[in-house]
């Protein structure tokens, strides 16, 4: 999915790889699950001095691309993330700063978005709902307008890096209509509760917010355009975790390939075996489409097509349902080492679990994909 076509992003793409390769190998994924951390503050500021932070923010407000795409350039780097199953909160901070500066004023924000863009400051996105599917739309969360600005009351449910976060963007109802709301991770009201999850390294949380009351300029776009942004954000969640999902896919199939070239058994390589063959040749192919849905996205998301909405749902429910299969058969094919704690298919396994719920399952954007194509017959 990555494509070199340029010295500049070529540069970008081997330092992005070599700082995640010597500062997130797989052994330091390990290590902070045993100390119960999700992330490092200081690797992350390492990180955004790398300019991931800047990605999606213009040239005048101090960020800039390597390309003339900063989501395919920020997607790259998701893509590299997956080799080693990094931690960090690049698609949180990533979503929010898109959120910020996509909006029809975002002079309010001036201050967050440099503290974002440099890493010294962490948010999160708070759309999804406990016992709800994937409805960015559709928020139970209420800002009720007050003199002071909005009252904000209700739950949202697994906020990525909410416990690590100063701000936390929550999308919510307001009137008839929705807002999206800056609060302070640590104002009065607001509960964070973490949460189980089966990654090593990926935290999240329940945070509950009971009367909390932050000030007018804390809203981020006008009432108007507040849908259709928060619609967009949802495309570059997804796009952005496909494209990992693809650099964990390719890092777990290379894996599994030199394992059956290097075992032997009856004095010949298990990729030597016809029916080993025929199970890689369908895992590259469902690989390669993997790769070739979430390119599509990346590109109509960038452009803001009409059809991004489908091409990121499309680019979920499949990347999302093949990739758990990928994988498995991968696990499969290792034998009795491949479900071992000291293997480290298991690290790639959890990521790619985590993420098939994440934004949605594979089944609800399988249903978007329906009524996309069946508004657009009857555009006709």
């Amino acid at each position: 999915m990555t494509t070199l076509d340029s010295p500049e992003r070529t540069l970008f793409t081997s330092t992005t790889q070599a700082f995640l390769e010597k500062e997130a190998p797989l052994s330091h994924v390990r290590e902070l699950h045993a100390a119960g951390v999700s992330f490092d503050p200081a690797w992350w500021r390492r990180a955004a001095e790398l300019g991931w932070t800047g990605l999606l923010v213009p040239e005048e407000l101090g960020g800039g691309s390597v390309s003339d795409s900063g989501l395919a350039d920020l997607a790259m780097v998701a893509e590299q993330l997956g080799k080693t199953v990094a931690p960090g909160p690049l698609y949180p901070v990533s979503v929010v700063l898109a959120a910020l500066v996509e909006c029809g004023d975002r002079q309010p924000h001036a201050g967050t978005i440099e503290a974002l863009m440099s890493g010294e400051t962490v948010a999160s996105w708070a759309v999804s709902e406990p016992g709800r599917g994937w409805a960015p739309l559709s928020p139970s969360v209420t800002a009720t307008a007050v003199d002071s600005g909005f009252r904000i009351d209700g739950t949202k449910d697994r906020v990525e890096a909410a416990a690590q976060s100063e701000m936390l963007l929550v999308v919510a109802r307001c009137g008839d209509g929705l807002r999206q709301i800056l609060v302070p991770a640590d104002a009065p009201g607001v509960t964070i509760e973490p949460q189980q999850s089966v990654d090593l390294v990926k935290h999240y949380a329940r945070v509950r917010f009971d009367g909390v009351v932050v000030g007018p300029s804390a809203a981020v776009g006008a009432p108007a355009e507040t849908a259709a942004l928060v619609d967009r954000l949802g495309h570059i969640a997804l796009t952005l975790q496909c494209a990992e999902v693809v650099g964990i896919l390719q890092t777990v199939f290379d894996l599994t390939v030199r394992w059956a070239l290097d075992r032997h058994t009856f004095g010949r390589p298990l990729a030597s075996y016809q029916a080993l063959k025929h199970r890689f040749a369908d895992m590259k192919l469902w690989l390669e489409a993997c790769r070739a849905t979430t390119a599509a996205a990346v590109a109509d998301v960038a452009a803001n097509s009409p059809a991004a909405g489908l091409s990121a749902s499309v680019a979920k429910s499949y990347v999302g349902e093949m990739a758990g299969r990928i994988v498995q058969d991968c696990v499969q094919m290792h034998g009795g080492i491949g479900v071992t704690w000291e293997h480290d298919l298991h690290l790639y396994l959890r990521r790619i679990t985590l993420y098939r719920s994440m934004f949605g399952t594979p089944e609800e954007h399988n249903l978007r994909v329906y009524e996309y194509e069946k508004a657009g017959r009857s555009n006709r």
